[in-house]
């Protein structure tokens, strides 16, 4: 038998989430590196919840200023695997990774659509010029998500690199 959320008979309540998102690759200089071994933020989201829900949170848990293209990608053997599925922007066509159309749009797919299992990993590619490149991984799927309001950040680990390296660190 479903589960309906209270107040809202119509709708039932959605599995919650936890991911752990890790910066893998990107512009971030050598002494910033060298203090910071690990950088992950670790969040919690709806399945009811769009990609984009999820980049929002990953920009806001990563202290990041200036907005960029982005993507997801899921089902690949490696990072900018070309047989991965990408879900990116409505507006994006493709870029220098692959001439292939995005298989779905970040405003529309939800996490839960993506049929993912503890254990699965995929990634999440920000700022196409820079390439910060992410891994994600799924550490748990809950039955439901309590009360409350997500997606959220729930643990941070190392600082946030700066979005932008400048000339006091080299690289």
């Amino acid at each position: 038998m479903d589960r309906k959320v209270s107040g809202n008979p119509g709708r039932k309540k959605d599995r919650l989430y936890t991911l752990d998102v890790f910066i893998v690759n990107g512009p971030i200089a050598a002494e910033f590196a060298r203090r910071n071994k690990v950088i992950s933020r670790t969040i919690q989201i709806r399945g009811d919840q769009k990609l984009e829900d999820l980049h929002r949170a990953i920009f806001a848990a990563f202290d990041r200023e200036e907005d960029h293209m982005y993507e997801f990608q899921i089902g690949g053997k490696r990072p900018m695997d070309p047989k991965a599925r990408r879900y990116g922007l409505p507006s994006v066509t493709g870029d220098s990774l692959s001439d292939r159309k995005p298989s779905g749009d970040v405003t529309r797919t939800s996490v839960g659509s993506l049929r993912l299992n503890k254990g699965d990993a995929f990634g999440y590619r920000f700022d196409f010029g820079d390439d910060w490149w992410h891994q994600i991984n799924v550490v748990a799927i809950e039955g439901e998500a309590s009360a409350g309001k997500y997606p959220k950040g729930v643990k941070r680990i190392g600082e946030s690199p700066p979005q932008y390296v400048d000339g006091d660190y080299e690289r």
